[in-house]
C-alpha cells in the first residue's frame, strides 16, 4: 500500500467500525528466572546471566518460580479473574535465534488465570474490558541487528543475541475483543495500558518500565463496516513501549486498514512493526495460528494446581483498587474532577503522588507535571515518565520556591539543568547563580533606578495608582534577571513612592 491510500482517522470512522485487541506482557520482578536460578537483573553484560536450563542444554531440566505463580495469581485475582484448580505448561514451538531451546515454555488451552474484567474510563465514559486469559510463559532473548539502517533483519550486515532475558517470567494478559469504542478506540487502548501499568505496579510485582521493556502491549486491531458485522480480518502490532505509542499505533492501523479495504485489498493477518520514530507500521510476517506452533504438555513439568486456600489468601492481601485509590487520592489532594482527570489523562498520577509524598503541595506538584514537565515531554516526544528527572527533584525544586530561594521563573531553569543532567536542584541553582536576591541595598539601587527610568509611572504611584507598580516592578526584574524578590520590590516601591 501506497501512502497515498491512507486514509485520515476520521474519515476512516464514517465508514468502518475498529474492533481492539491488547496482549501485555509483564516481565515480573522475581529475582530469579521462570524455571531457573539466573539472576533477572536488567542491564547486565551479555550473555552472563544464563545456565544450562535456559538455553535449553541436553539434560537440564526446569523448575517452576513459586514466586512467578504467585505473582501471575495477584495479577489475575486484580483483574477479576477465575483462578484456575488445575493448569499445566506446554511447549510452543517455533524456530527464532532468540530462543535457544527452539520452543517457548507457555500455557495454551490451560491457562492459570481465565474469564476477567476490569473497566477504565475516557472522557467520562466508562468502558469494560473483558479479559480472556492471563497466562504464565518465560521471555525471549534479545537480538541486535547490526549492520543496516533500520534496526531489522533485513540490511543488517550480522545479528548478535543477549540470552539474558531468556527464560524471565512473563505474564501475558489477552483481552476478548474490545467493541464499541468506535473514535475513542485509540484512548480506550491507551487508558486500559495505562490502568493496567497502574494495578501492576500497586501490586508490587514488576517495575513496569515501558522503555525497558517489563511491559509491553501488542495492539491487535480490525475494521468491519458497522458493528453489527463480523469481525474483520486483525493485524497485530508487536511490541509498543509507550503509552502515547499505543494511541498513536491504533490510529495508523485505523488509517491503514481503511485504505487497503478502500482499494478492494484484502487486510493481511499479520504481525506489524511498530516505528516510533516515524509514527508508522510495517509488515513484519504473516500471522501464525496455534495449529502452527503445534503445542504440546511440556512433559518436564509438573501441572500446577494452587489451593483454594492459598488464592483466598492472595485475594485478602490484594492492594486498594485503582479507581478507589483515586478517589481517595482526589479528597485528600482536593482536586476538582476535572484535575484528577488530567492528571490520569497525562499518565502523571503516580508521578504527581511520589511528589506530593516527597513534599510538595498537591496544587504544586499538579501544576508542574502538567504543565511545565508535559509540554517538555511533548517537544521531546516520549511520556512523562521518561523525562530525566524523578518526582523527589520536582518537590526538592519546589521546596526552593515556598522558601523564597527560586521563583517560578528561576525554578523553570532549575528544570533546565535538572533535566540537562546539571545535578541536584540545589546543584543547578548553585553552579548558575540562580538563587532570588534578596540583598536589600541591591534591590533599593534597583528600585532607584527603575522610578528615575519612569518618571510618568512614579508620578501615577505617587497619586495613588498603586497598579502602574507593575511596570517599575517589571523593569527591577529585568535588570535583576529575573532573580528579585517581585514581592520585596513592591514593597519597596511602594514605600519609596507612598
Amino acid at each position: 500500500m501506497t501512502a497515498a491510500t491512507m486514509v485520515s482517522f476520521e474519515e476512516a470512522l464514517t465508514r468502518f467500525d475498529p474492533v481492539l485487541g491488547l496482549e501485555v506482557h509483564v516481565e515480573l520482578n522475581t529475582v530469579s528466572k521462570m524455571f531457573c536460578g539466573c539472576s533477572t537483573t536488567f542491564g547486565a553484560e551479555p550473555n552472563t546471566q544464563v545456565c544450562p536450563v535456559c538455553l535449553g542444554l541436553p539434560g537440564a531440566l526446569p523448575v517452576v518460580n513459586r514466586t512467578a505463580v504467585e505473582s501471575a495469581m495477584r495479577i489475575g485475582l486484580a483483574l477479576n479473574c477465575e483462578i484456575a484448580e488445575w493448569c499445566r505448561f506446554a511447549r510452543k514451538n517455533y524456530f527464532y535465534p532468540d530462543m535457544p531451546k527452539n520452543f517457548q515454555t507457555s500455557q495454551y488451552d490451560e491457562p492459570i488465570c481465565f474469564e476477567g474484567w476490569t473497566e477504565v474510563a475516557v472522557d467520562g465514559e466508562t468502558y469494560r474490558i473483558d479479559i480472556e486469559r492471563a497466562h504464565m510463559e518465560e521471555d525471549t532473548g534479545k537480538t541486535l541487528h547490526v549492520g543496516g539502517a533500520t534496526g531489522r533483519i533485513h540490511g543488517a550486515d550480522h545479528s548478535l543475541v543477549d540470552y539474558n532475558r531468556a527464560g524471565i517470567p512473563l505474564i501475558e494478559i489477552v483481552t476478548k475483543p474490545i467493541e464499541g469504542a468506535g473514535d475513542k478506540a485509540p484512548e480506550v487502548a491507551r487508558a486500559y495500558v495505562a490502568h493496567l501499568r497502574e494495578l501492576v505496579l500497586g501490586l508490587g510485582v514488576s517495575d513496569v518500565r515501558m522503555e525497558q521493556g517489563s511491559l509491553r502491549c501488542d495492539v491487535n486491531l480490525s475494521l468491519r463496516p458497522d458493528a453489527e458485522a463480523a469481525l474483520g480480518t486483525r493485524t497485530e502490532t508487536k511490541n509498543v513501549n509507550s503509552l502515547r505509542s499505543v494511541e498513536r499505533a491504533v490510529r495508523f492501523e485505523v488509517g491503514r486498514q481503511a485504505g487497503v479495504l478502500d482499494a478492494g485489498e484484502r487486510v493481511v493477518q499479520e504481525t506489524r512493526h511498530w516505528h516510533e520514530d516515524t509514527g508508522v507500521t510495517t509488515s513484519g510476517r504473516e500471522k501464525s495460528d496455534a495449529d502452527d506452533y503445534r503445542y504440546f504438555p511440556e512433559p518436564d513439568l509438573v501441572p500446577i494446581a494452587p489451593s483454594r486456600e492459598w488464592v483466598e489468601e492472595l485475594r485478602a492481601e490484594l492492594p486498594e483498587p485503582p479507581a478507589e485509590r483515586r478517589a481517595r487520592l482526589q479528597q485528600e489532594w482536593g482536586y476538582s474532577d476535572l484535575d484528577m482527570r488530567d492528571v490520569v489523562g497525562a499518565g502523571a498520577l503516580d508521578l504527581v503522588a511520589e511528589t506530593i509524598a516527597a513534599g510538595a503541595a498537591p496544587q504544586a506538584a499538579r501544576k508542574w507535571w502538567l504543565s511545565e514537565l508535559a509540554r517538555r515531554a511533548n517537544e521531546q516526544d516520549v511520556d512523562l515518565a521518561e523525562l530525566a528527572i524523578t518526582p523527589a527533584q520536582v518537590a526538592e525544586i519546589q521546596a526552593l520556591v515556598d522558601a523564597g530561594r527560586v521563583n517560578d521563573k528561576l525554578a523553570r531553569q532549575v528544570f533546565d539543568g535538572v533535566l540537562a543532567g546539571e545535578g541536584s536542584p540545589e546543584e543547578v541553582v548553585s553552579a548558575r547563580g540562580l538563587e532570588v536576591v534578596s540583598d536589600e541595598g541591591a534591590l533599593g539601587e534597583a528600585v532607584d533606578r527603575a522610578i528615575e527610568a519612569n518618571p510618568d509611572v512614579a508620578d501615577k504611584i505617587r497619586g495613588g495608582k498603586h497598579a502602574a507598580a507593575g511596570a517599575l516592578i517589571g523593569a527591577v526584574m529585568k535588570e535583576m534577571r529575573g532573580q528579585a524578590d517581585a514581592g520585596r520590590v513592591r514593597e519597596l516601591i511602594l514605600e519609596k513612592l507612598t
